[in-house]
């Protein structure tokens, strides 16, 4: 029954069960007014690279996408490391007023993950980020988060 089960699945979730076996190498996103560390850094949201693959390691950057007076603009953002292994804190660096895209890239070694997430008068909506092993983010996938 359970190879049954497994044949009957799509592609893509094996490819995700196979990278969650592995160990992987993703990022989560977390409150920051949940560490105190975080909170002295005024950090909007706090960042951890898990897996198993030495996260303390990980080396993390981060831009914002949104449009400016109508023009799309792109700003480098500083990301503080924090003394827990493979944690950062990532605090509001883009404007205030309109709607954003928050792009965290994450290497460790040969390992790559990113993740882009929606940011606006409300803070950083880190419970609906989406996620990527394989590849960047395009201008155009970011273009459609703004919308």
């Amino acid at each position: 029954m359970r190879k049954r089960l497994l044949l009957s699945m799509p592609a893509g979730v094996l490819l995700l069960a196979g990278q969650l076996f592995a160990g992987g190498f993703y990022l989560q996103l977390g409150n920051p007014e949940a560490s105190p560390e975080a909170r002295k850094l005024n950090a909007a949201v706090t960042i951890k690279a898990t897996g198993c693959h030495d996260p303390k390691s990980a080396q993390v950057t981060a831009t914002a996408t949104g449009y400016v007076n109508g023009q799309r603009r792109t700003i480098p953002l500083k990301v503080d490391r924090m003394s827990d292994d493979g944690a950062f804190a990532l605090s509001q660096q883009w404007p205030k007023e309109g709607r954003w895209v928050i792009q965290l890239v994450a290497r460790n070694g040969e390992q790559f993950t990113n993740l882009i997430v929606a940011a606006g008068p409300q803070g950083v909506d880190r419970l609906h980020p989406r996620n990527d092993w394989q590849h960047e983010f395009t201008a155009a996938e970011v273009d459609a988060l703004l919308k």
